[in-house]
């Protein structure tokens, strides 16, 4: 697991640094204007589908089918499953892009109400959604071909893969961008290509391995297990999707540059979580999968509790680090051009409350395929339901007080709800886990680092006014000097407490 992990993390961290300077170019060439409003939301509509049944349900529920297939019956039989399980899903996506496209109108209405009050804002929306609508089509393939990748442990294929996007996205602000009148209309183009780049990208590989989906309407038993997983899956691995896209259609009432706010400060928030928590679950899921159906129990109770020491360990740093760093990173890296004083002082309002909620997110990254490996998705599903009502009200309370970032307060504290209720499922009523023996070592050192960490950052920061008068280059080397000095406090304080790697992953 631990070298998976590096794999995924590594190629997961180049992708992020090119995500940031993609970031970086629409922020200093689009701003938080309402172009940008009207893009983020054109993108951020394929995506939530994205997550919530490719990546989400259908990812989540092929794996163990797919995975219980390797174990029992052999490479003929996984054949036979991506094929059946292709065409269907290439249908499924056909009729999905189809009705998205035509009344990509009514789609912008559902997911941004309140653009309706502008009118050339919605009109911008609805045209940039016809655009990037499809690009779920292309991306949800590569979900397919990355489940399959990731079951055969080729797992930096699937990490390396948003690099394609981020490239492609830079490329459509800096040069298509003045061949478009509004320029802000390149970038809905750039998604589209993004799309077929990165399916592409992808068919070698499966080609090599020999599992190039060939399409074609034949009946396998996986098919009707892989359908009954899907629809409780869809709640279960998906609720923080659904809860920020409830922040984005709350936020479309609000005054304008809000969603792009958010959208800025959930972009630093993913940094982390995909790095290490969105690594972390991919490496976990087709391991306790394997061991889950070959009934290696034990086993499956290692991987979650080096899964849960990891998450202490690093994923609990970084949601201190983000949260004391809101105003540095984002004056670092979007202060430019168009992006003004005050969309970093309101962006990183609503970056500290979605840093508050990262192990959170962490958590339910990691514990929810816990159940999926056992084929449980009635669990899950309950709890996501609990949460997604703990959001919805949390965000009518907090949205009057604190506006835009009322939302991502909401959202984090519903991801404590969610991970919460997840593991004393998975524990205390389940039993399929218990902490194995060394976690006291593992917690009071990691308190201990974090404090000295905490102090390092609290006193060495410069006030937000200098990070703002700051040239680039000053940024830069300020926000450098500040990471490197946290990481290698904190890496050095948890070896002086004697933290050494068997206090990591026990035996028993």
């Amino acid at each position: 697991m631990l070298k998976n992990l590096f794999t995924v993390s590594s190629m997961t961290l180049f992708s992020r640094v090119l995500g940031f300077v993609r970031d970086m170019v629409i922020a200093r060439y689009f701003g938080a204007s309402m172009g940008a409003d009207a893009f983020f939301v054109a993108f951020k509509i394929p995506n939530f589908f994205r997550r919530l049944f490719a990546e989400g349900a259908f990812s989540q529920a092929f794996v163990p089918v797919l995975a219980e297939a390797r174990e029992k019956h052999g490479i003929e039989r996984v054949r036979h499953l991506v094929d059946a399980v292709s065409w269907r899903l290439l249908l499924a996506l056909l009729a999905v892009v189809g009705v998205g496209v035509l009344f990509s109108g009514a789609v912008t209405w559902l997911f941004a109400p309140g653009f309706h009050a502008e009118p050339e804002k919605f009109r911008l929306t609805a045209e940039m959604l016809r655009l990037t609508f499809p690009y779920l089509l292309f991306i949800s393939l590569v979900a397919l071909s990355s489940a399959i990748l990731n079951t055969w442990d080729r797992f930096a294929v699937p990490a390396v893969t948003p690099v394609l996007l981020n490239l492609t996205l830079i490329f459509a602000a800096v040069v298509l961008s003045q061949w478009f009148d509004p320029p802000v209309l390149a970038l809905a183009w750039g998604v589209l290509l993004a799309g077929v780049v990165q399916l592409a990208f992808h068919l070698p590989f499966l080609w090599r391995l020999g599992l190039l989906p060939r399409p074609r309407p034949i009946d396998d038993p996986g098919v009707a297990e892989i359908k009954r997983l899907m629809l409780p899956a869809l709640f279960g691995v998906s609720v923080a999707q659904i809860n920020l896209l409830i922040d984005t259609v709350l936020a479309s009432f609000l005054v304008t540059g809000s969603v792009s706010w958010l959208y800025y400060s959930d972009r630093l928030m993913e940094f982390p979580l995909g790095v290490f928590g969105i690594a972390l679950a991919t490496v976990v899921l087709p391991g306790l999968s394997r061991k889950a159906a070959r009934g290696d129990h034990d086993g499956y109770r290692r991987d979650i509790d080096l899964a849960l020491r990891l998450i202490w360990l690093i994923g609990v740093p970084a949601m201190a680090g983000l949260m004391l760093l809101a105003g540095p990173l984002l004056t670092t890296l979007f202060h430019y051009g168009a992006f003004t004083d005050t969309d970093v002082a309101q962006s990183a309002r609503s970056l500290v409350a979605y840093a508050l909620g990262l192990v959170g997110f962490i958590l339910v990254k990691v514990l929810a395929p816990a159940f999926y490996a056992l084929k449980d998705m009635k669990t899950p599903v309950r709890i996501a339901v609990i949460a997604l009502v703990a959001n919805t009200v949390l965000n009518l309370m907090l949205i009057w007080p604190l506006a835009h970032a009322g939302l991502a307060l909401a959202t984090s504290l519903s991801a404590f709800v969610n991970a919460g209720l997840l593991y004393w499922h998975l524990s205390v009523r389940g039993g399929h886990y218990a902490p194995l023996a060394g976690w006291r070592a593992v917690l009071w050192r990691g308190l201990l680092a974090l404090g000295v960490m905490g102090v390092f950052l609290l006193g060495l920061t410069p006030p937000l006014a200098d990070w703002l008068a700051a040239g680039a280059g000053t940024r830069v080397l300020w926000l450098a000097g500040l990471v490197i000095g946290a990481v290698t406090l904190y890496g050095a304080t948890l070896w002086l407490t004697g933290l050494r790697p068997h206090h990591l992953h026990r035996r028993r």
